[in-house]
């Protein structure tokens, strides 16, 4: 009984030794100073136990080395990674050897993490380091093209990452306006060139546009590439946006492959709809026809892929939007997925509404 209150004691008075230590002051928290060989170890081998258990339960998508997913991430690490971690294009910043632990160069992430140890560490972040958590946790597809992204990175030349990172469309005649040039990196100044990793922007409703960006900006649509790219645009800088994007006709893309089931399936709920799921019809709201919202986007000519994902995040309750988004809540309990995948294929099938129809 007596080696037990002793040991009790010698806890407590421990612990006040460690409180006045912390409250005198004499422990540096400056970044200048680092940290102490065996906490850094200590600190690392927690952070590894768990990713590695976090890991465990993380399912790996079949689509993981596609080139769209590599595309689709670049600019967003430019954006917003490359200034801590450096790239092919600028080195590792003079900033990064200051921090404390230095964020690692990435060189060797997907030799060091599986996929699924990189998708929790890009989704979670990581505590008392300057990693932060994805802004959007929801959206995981988001977060797959990060990790799509960083496998790539290891054996990419500064001009290749460039291009990724940049795109290759090249600015009109005349002075560019900054803000538009920020968002051609990704979807080109036609808003629809480099369909393949984007989605189709050019030639959409004004109104749609500038309510999207504004619920990007304020978090309501879901997405941790854009919210960051909106989330310092000025209302002058979101109308001049919307206005240069719903004023562009990009080309046709490529037909595809046509399965006619499935395109038969497609047109007849954009059509008729599923009226014994509550499901109304697609052209109900997107048509072209007199009258019709503004602020409900065009499809016809849309990325497939694009348009599934979407359907996906409303049915999952992840994408959010703007002042209607609330509408397809209702509509999407109704689609399975064999439904959403034909309504994609048709809509990708059609060439895109005439510009006039898109801003009037």
């Amino acid at each position: 009984m007596i080696t037990w209150r002793r040991g009790l004691l010698g806890l407590v008075l421990l612990a006040l030794a460690g409180l006045l230590l912390a409250w005198s002051g004499l422990i540096s928290i400056g970044a200048s100073s680092g940290h102490w060989k065996i906490t850094d170890l200590v600190l690392h081998w927690a952070m590894e136990q768990s990713v590695e258990t976090a890991a465990l339960s993380v399912e790996e998508p079949p689509e993981l080395d596609e080139p769209r997913q590599i595309r689709r991430a670049a600019g967003h690490f430019e954006a917003s990674c490359a200034f801590c971690h450096g790239s092919p294009l600028r080195g590792r910043p003079p900033l990064s050897d200051r921090m404390t632990p230095p964020p690692p160069t990435l060189t060797d992430s997907a030799r060091i993490w599986s996929p699924a140890e990189l998708f929790v560490i890009v989704q979670q972040g990581v505590k008392f380091t300057g990693m932060p958590a994805w802004i959007a946790p929801k959206r995981a597809d988001e977060v797959w093209a990060m990790v799509s992204f960083l496998r790539a990175l290891p054996g990419m030349d500064a001009g290749t990452y460039r291009e990724l990172a940049f795109g290759t469309d090249r600015p009109p005649e005349g002075d560019p306006d900054p803000v538009l040039a920020y968002c051609a990196r990704c979807h080109g100044y036609d808003g629809g060139t480099d369909r393949g990793a984007f989605p189709v922007i050019g030639g959409l409703p004004e109104a749609y546009l500038r309510d999207t960006l504004q619920a990007f900006a304020s978090g309501t649509r879901q997405s941790g590439i854009m919210r960051f790219a909106a989330a310092g645009l000025t209302p002058s800088a979101i109308a001049r946006v919307s206005a240069h994007y719903a004023g562009q006709r990009p080309p046709a893309a490529e037909p595809g492959e046509r399965v006619a089931g499935l395109l038969a399936h497609g047109e007849k709920i954009a059509t008729e709809g599923l009226p014994d799921r509550r499901v109304p019809a697609c052209r109900r709201c997107h048509g072209d026809w007199p009258g019709r919202n503004p602020a409900f986007p065009e499809l016809d000519g849309q990325a497939a892929w694009y348009l599934e994902e979407q359907l996906h995040q409303f049915k999952a309750g992840a994408r959010g939007g703007g002042p209607y988004a609330r509408l397809m809540a209702k509509v999407v309990p109704g689609l399975a997925p064999e439904d959403i995948e034909a309504i994609a294929a048709y809509y990708a099938s059609l060439p895109a509404a005439p510009q006039a129809a898109a801003t009037r």
